[in-house]
């Protein structure tokens, strides 16, 4: 249920290969951007309307590969407890404002006993809700909710939160939304083929602001509906 796209032919001005200097914190801000992008479109397509928090007791943990290790081993836990079956999410480190340490948001899409959580997390606190809840609320909306609630966390302490060679989310492997791709001569053109595609018209459209955006011209668009058989 959502799309961007741009001109292929604009060249960033600060290709080093064109004459350019890199533009390191642009850097920075484009992979944070793109990586909350890939969240987001993760969670909707999986319906991942429901936010899971788990905690450290005592000194907590301060160590982002520990950390890694032991969320792996939740989720595993996890699988087991709830039938053995593989099942989508997605998770997010976040630094403790107290400096207790790391704890981890993780974004599901059923409802899970937080006894069951519990059990399977084994090191502190948990908490699960159900997010963007509200009279006329779909799953959609609700997992955007969630997506959203997850991806302000990227950035924000990366430089303390994730290690050179760590990634800023992880997702369980399989169930990557399959990407469409339109090609068109004009902005409206490929709108209008997606729209099609989807059925229905999308209920937000953004286009930068051309005297503050120095990027190529690009669109994005989100429809209130996603297709059953892809996203």
């Amino acid at each position: 249920g959502e799309a961007a796209g741009g001109d292929r032919w604009v060249a960033r001005s600060t290709d080093p290969r064109r004459g350019g200097s890199p533009d390191v914190e642009r850097a920075r801000l484009e992979a944070d951007r793109r990586a909350r992008g890939k969240l987001r479109r993760y969670s909707a397509a999986n319906g991942l309307n429901r936010l899971i928090t788990c905690t450290y007791r005592g000194g907590g943990c301060h160590d982002p590969r520990e950390l890694r290790r032991d969320v792996g081993a939740f989720f595993r836990r996890l699988r087991v407890r709830t039938g053995g079956e593989a099942f989508p999410y997605a998770w997010v480190p976040e630094w403790h404002r107290s400096g207790h340490g790391l704890h981890v948001h993780a974004g599901v899409g059923s409802f899970i006993a937080k006894g069951v959580i519990e059990e399977s997390w084994r090191h502190g606190f948990v908490d699960i809700r159900l997010m963007g809840s509200r009279d006329g609320a779909t799953v959609l909306h609700e997992a955007r909710a969630a997506a959203g609630y997850l991806a302000k966390y990227i950035g924000k302490d990366v430089g303390e939160g994730v290690e050179p060679g760590l990634h800023r989310y992880e997702v369980a492997q399989g169930f990557q939304p399959a990407a469409v791709e339109f090609v068109a001569i004009s902005a409206e053109e490929a709108l209008d083929a997606a729209s099609g595609y989807i059925g229905g018209e999308p209920d937000a459209v953004w286009r930068p602001d051309e005297d503050q955006w120095d990027g190529p011209p690009v669109l994005w668009a989100r429809w209130p509906m996603a297709r059953r058989d892809a996203s």
